[in-house]
């Protein structure tokens, strides 16, 4: 088995670890008692939205994830396979796809029409983060991870990689951030 299969491989086992772990919170949100039926409609709708939170949050750990399983791959303009090598939008389709069966294509500007914006506070695993790296709008993607990190394919060095948003380069370059499991 290649290294790159065995890195997906493990991704994918860490993935469902993750999916497990976010179902059995989900089914530990269940409606209380039947005794209690004054509260069972709206326990019922809360339990229902908690789900629906955990469904979401469980496809944006799973491309977290996947991305985590990118680093070490080499950049190349214009790559969109691990193969060859990953620009910073090739790597967010590629991982979108594989991980969340979400088609994203194009360059980071195409990609950022898409999607809901969000605050940075509301920044989730998985979501996009774009920055101003080329004296224009939207030159740069990066997927969110958490603990204000994000996974991406820079030039600079030459690998996929993590770094932070309280970096003074990437902070100072910050655009917005948008969501796609909304």
């Amino acid at each position: 088995m290649s290294t790159l299969r065995k890195r997906l491989h493990c991704v994918r086992l860490s993935s469902m670890f993750m999916l497990a772990f976010s179902l059995s919170f989900a089914a530990s949100a269940a409606p209380p008692p039947a005794s209690q039926t004054s509260q069972t409609s709206q326990t019922s709708q809360t339990s229902q939205a908690v789900r629906a939170v955990n469904a979401v949050n469980a496809v944006g750990n799973e491309v977290a994830l996947y991305a985590m399983g990118m680093i070490g791959i080499g950049y190349r303009f214009g790559g969109k396979k691990p193969e060859a090598g990953l620009d910073c939008s090739g790597m967010v389709s590629y991982i979108f796809k594989r991980a969340a069966d979400l088609r994203v294509q194009g360059s980071a500007a195409d990609i950022a029409r898409q999607g809901q914006e969000i605050e940075p506070d509301e920044l989730r695993a998985g979501d996009l983060v774009f920055f101003n790296t080329l004296n224009r709008m939207f030159s740069h993607v990066g997927i969110y991870i958490g603990d204000r990190r994000f996974v991406h394919a820079p030039s600079s060095n030459g690998k996929v990689r993590i770094d932070s948003l309280d970096n003074s380069y990437y902070a100072q370059r910050y655009h917005m951030a948008r969501s796609y499991f909304n």
